[in-house]
């Protein structure tokens, strides 16, 4: 039977007046953890991920304890309270916490003190958290076993009570057991709008690195994954054996990794591999284990052969077969844009490409080979594509004499090319043999100069 309520004592006002709440340092982490282990009904924690601690001191006694970490991965009546989007909440849990220890310790239960501690806590997680982390945190959730407590100072303090959990308990990365003992939800928002906040488009810049420790996961369905590895399917096998992971998944896996973003270094492939789900490798055509009877992912070593050996421009056939299949047929202007991107995930390395700009269509790449530059990298991508009735656009780096003539003379297109200032002798024969006004077209965003002048600063072009 409860007790009936009570105003607090003067000396125990005294106490609520001057508590104070601290954090918790390495060398109290031993006493801090040991009272949890001695008063709390979950005993001690080992909590992962970010965390912070505080203890509850008055005239330097303990008197409470309080754990934050890292929030719980799916919970139903959260996820519909905030309304945010299965992506969203992946990327976005880093600014919810669990309170996930609340210790008054014995002999100071006191009236009002719980809800007292919690109030000064709340008061400082979000800017404590931004200390240490890097970003703050909007919301706080916490679980209240009704069997046992009736959750008074989360409802006092402001908590909203969002209902019982379904009773299942995480027993590893994607394994729960129902342990029939549902417990309270409740939650309370730390900065004004906060679900708003999480839901929103798109997160402030400064938030932008909670989002970005979030490393990429695959999100492709396995009917879009079986598409994929039936494409790869016509990029033949180098290797002499059946190995467990069939080239075509393997190169799908590496593509897909491309579609979300994810780095694409042999350990980088390995890890994201790591987040297929069964169903997903399953597609992907990885033979089954038959010890364990799962299906694995490729290692490090794997992905080093197949990037190595394999054929790169049936690869690329592949890849422009999937994207006309995708996406249709390329769009019918004759308008074709080469361009120079180095790679993002590879040291040093650059590639250039072919592509329709208005839609964003490729038609081809080439890899700049080591101690090399765009030029010939541009000649050997359009020696292999149809450039019948197209107009090629290059940058002036490419205003080259062979260049142009390949893409006339050999392909059968037209070029726009970009004369610079500083190719003066190129200039002054334009300016001799083509009736051009003085104020020519610039592909940049400043007015071009009069033909035969020379710009100060001007980057060198080739004759």
């Amino acid at each position: 039977m409860s007790k009936p309520a009570r105003m607090p004592h003067a000396d125990e006002q005294v106490v609520l007046e001057e508590l104070q709440v601290e954090l918790v340092n390495l060398e109290e982490w031993p006493r801090f953890q040991s009272l949890l282990r001695r008063h709390h009904h979950l005993g001690g924690i080992k909590p992962v991920g970010q965390r912070l601690y505080y203890v509850a001191t008055w005239r330097g006694q303990w008197l409470a304890l309080l754990v934050f970490c890292a929030a719980a991965k799916h919970l139903r009546q959260r996820e519909k309270w905030i309304g945010w989007t299965e992506a969203q909440r992946r990327t976005r849990l880093g600014l919810v916490t669990n309170n996930a220890r609340f210790l008054v310790l014995p002999h100071f239960h006191y009236p009002n003190l719980a809800t007292r501690v919690m109030g000064l806590c709340l008061g400082r997680l979000a800017q404590d958290w931004q200390g240490r982390y890097g970003h703050p945190v909007w919301l706080a959730e916490s679980f209240v076993d009704t069997q046992l407590f009736r959750g008074t100072a989360y409802k006092a303090g402001g908590w909203t009570e969002l209902g019982p959990t379904q009773g299942y308990g995480r027993c590893g990365q994607d394994y729960y057991v129902k342990h029939d003992r549902p417990k309270a939800l409740f939650v309370r928002e730390l900065k004004k709008n906060a679900r708003r906040s999480l839901c929103s488009e798109h997160l402030s810049a400064e938030l932008a690195v909670v989002e970005s420790k979030v490393p990429p996961r695959p999100t492709l369905r396995a009917q879009e994954l079986r598409s994929l590895r039936q494409h790869f399917a016509s990029v033949p096998d180098f290797r002499g054996r059946v190995e467990s992971y069939p080239l075509s998944g393997a190169l799908a896996m590496v593509a897909c990794a491309h579609l979300c973003g994810a780095p694409r270094g042999h350990r980088d492939l390995k890890a994201f591999a790591r987040r297929f789900t069964q169903a997903q490798l399953c597609a992907l055509g990885v033979r089954r284990d038959a010890k364990s009877g799962r299906y694995p992912s490729p290692s490090k070593a794997t992905f080093g052969r197949v990037l190595r050996a394999v054929d790169p421009l049936r690869v690329e056939a592949a890849l422009l077969d999937w994207q006309t299949q995708g996406r249709g047929p390329a769009p019918k202007e004759d308008l074709l844009a080469a361009e120079g991107k180095a790679l993002r995930h590879a040291q040093g390395a650059q590639v250039v490409t072919l592509t329709h700009p208005a839609g964003q269509y490729d038609r081809g790449s080439q890899l700049v080979e080591t101690k090399s530059n765009e030029i010939p990298a541009v000649r050997q991508l359009l020696g292999r594509v149809d450039l019948t009735g197209c107009l090629v656009g290059i940058d002036a780096l490419h205003t080259q004499q062979e260049t142009g003539r390949q893409i006339v003379q050999e392909a059968g297109g037209d070029f726009l090319l970009t004369v610079k200032a500083n190719q003066k002798e190129l200039r002054t024969t334009l300016a001799q043999r083509l009736p051009l006004s003085e104020q020519l077209f610039s592909p940049s965003t400043t007015p071009a100069a009069p033909l035969g002048a020379d710009r100060a600063g001007e980057e060198s072009g080739p004759d």
